[in-house]
């Protein structure tokens, strides 16, 4: 993607689970769908509004079950955020077959920045990853 243009925003939303969160990411690619479901889960520990995207993470990982791959791309990025000391709030997702790779884009956690609830990481409770009538949905339930 050139410099300066703009991504359509994916959507994400969330649904009720009894212990913890289910999180649901929307998009017009099944890409698209996972940074969504990525900014949904990182939304429940801080306002993305409040977040200076200023410091990069890349991940890199083999999965050709989409439904995995979701709860990998997930798992890598609380792992990469957690090792850094980071909150994050952009994403891009790219596939190739099996291979997928990826940057976010956050900042280190600061005094003034205030924080939601914890998410351990992404289970495969509820795990779907399914077209939908707007392109993609991808959900999961992750533990907090």
């Amino acid at each position: 993607m050139s410099e300066g243009a703009q991504r359509p925003v994916p959507e994400h939303s969330y649904f009720d689970h009894d212990a913890d969160v289910g999180i649901i990411g929307r998009g017009p690619t099944l890409e698209a769908a996972f940074e969504a479901a990525a900014a949904a889960m990182f939304a429940i520990m801080a306002d993305p509004c409040a977040l200076q995207t200023v410091t990069a993470v890349h991940v890199a990982f083999e999965e050709p079950d989409p439904e995995l791959a979701l709860v990998t791309w997930l798992n890598a990025l609380l792992a990469e955020a957690r090792s850094a000391g980071l909150i994050l709030g952009r994403f891009e997702l790219r596939r190739s077959g099996s291979h997928w790779s990826g940057e976010a884009w956050g900042e280190r956690w600061r005094p003034d920045l205030e924080r939601g609830v914890e998410v351990k990481g992404a289970t495969l409770t509820m795990l779907a990853v399914r077209p939908d009538a707007g392109g993609w949905e991808a959900r999961c339930v992750v533990d907090v």
